[in-house]
């Protein structure tokens, strides 16, 4: 891996509320470094969806916005870009609940995801032929309606649309919710094969904090729309409050 870049994701002092007064995120400040793999910890309504939304612009359609603070793309301010220039960029977001366009077939969603870029038509085909590497089960269900295949394919079909638009970073909101822990393992280690393999940064909203610190290089926790601790992985992992509140609960669930 080469090494980490500064500046690549920089979240500084964000506070982002809902309509005019419900605060979500209070003071939450992260970096992601070039290559590297973060999780985003904390109990559900700690702040970790609406902490992705932010970076990637997506806090509009729920009547949300960042009311202080400074959110940074490799130096530029986030502000400044509408989603789809963000995704254009590099940013992409997987949001939380399997987002699939249900009536269409598994090849349609993970092509729609090409789109953005203006490929050509070869570069559309080797784009969808890497995803079917990634995930060698889509190419099986190519043809069914992403509708009727299950929780776990849904879930690569999501990743494996946003894979299509190249990103440089991708924000993944709770991607073990309610998934059986091998197909969870199996994600896991997909998104590790991409980080090492081909240079993918990831931002993982994640409640199994157990199983996220396993995977990633660096963490932080939120609590109450605050980051409460930050450190390594292998920090936090060691860490006898985190362990007991954080990791016991979950400990269960990991794949191993």
């Amino acid at each position: 891996m080469t090494e980490p870049k500064a500046g690549f994701l920089e979240v500084r002092n964000v506070e982002a509320l809902y309509g005019q007064a419900i605060l979500a995120v209070r003071d939450v400040s992260l970096k992601v470094e070039e290559g590297s793999i973060v999780a985003l910890l904390g109990a559900n309504g700690a702040g970790k969806s609406t902490t992705l939304k932010a970076i990637s612009n997506l806090l509009g359609p729920a009547r949300g916005r960042v009311s202080k603070g400074d959110i940074r793309w490799r130096g530029e301010p986030v502000s400044a870009l509408s989603a789809s220039r963000l995704v254009a960029r590099g940013i992409v977001q997987v949001l939380e609940g399997r987002h699939v366009f249900p009536q269409l077939t598994v090849e349609e969603n993970i092509l729609s995801g090409g789109f953005v870029r203006r490929p050509s038509r070869s570069a559309l085909s080797d784009g969808l032929e890497q995803v079917y590497t990634w995930f060698p089960r889509l190419k099986q269900k190519r043809k069914t309606k992403a509708g009727l295949t299950s929780g776990g394919e849904q879930q690569m079909v999501a990743i494996g649309r946003a894979l299509m638009t190249k990103p440089k970073l991708v924000l993944l909101d709770e991607p073990s919710m309610g998934l059986a822990p091998i197909i969870v393992q199996e994600i896991f280690e997909i998104i590790r094969g991409l980080n090492r393999d081909s240079g993918v940064s990831f931002l993982l909203a994640e409640q199994n904090a157990s199983l996220a610190l396993k995977y990633a290089d660096h963490g932080y926790i939120l609590e109450m729309g605050r980051v409460a601790l930050s450190g390594t992985a292998a920090e936090l992992r060691a860490r006898d409050d985190v362990h007991d509140f954080y990791l016991g609960g979950a400990q269960s669930r990991v794949p191993h």
